[in-house]
């Protein structure tokens, strides 16, 4: 069986160059067909189709590109090999042996416990 491949190895500048192109195209086709751009229309709202599609597609490329070059900084690169199996945004599991601090009354009092005689 193979190894699943690192987030290293996935993400990689090819790859997000590619990501980044083919949101920049998707963009583009959606601006020429909103403008309609293959229909019968003038010579001159072709050209203005065109030029906008092209700004679009520009913009996006460079947002996404720049996007998801930042949320890859987040990463930290000892975190990419480890691997993880409990929920990430849950707290750290209190080790064997010791017991819990608050009991499921007292979280739904806001911690505080009343006093038991």
């Amino acid at each position: 069986m193979t190894d699943k491949p690192s987030r290293r190895e996935i993400m990689r500048p090819v790859q997000l160059l590619g990501l980044a192109f083919a949101a920049a195209l998707f963009a583009g086709i959606v601006t020429l067909v909103s403008m309609g751009f293959f229909q019968q229309i003038p010579a001159e709202d072709v050209q203005n189709a065109l030029v906008v599609a092209g700004i679009i597609a520009g913009v996006t490329f460079v947002v996404t590109l720049v996007v998801v070059a930042l949320l890859l900084l987040v990463i930290d690169p000892a975190d990419v090999t480890k691997t993880i199996d409990r929920p990430v945004l849950l707290d750290e599991e209190p080790e064997s042996g010791e017991a819990s601090a608050t009991t499921p009354d007292d979280r739904e009092n806001g911690g505080a416990s009343a006093p038991t005689a």
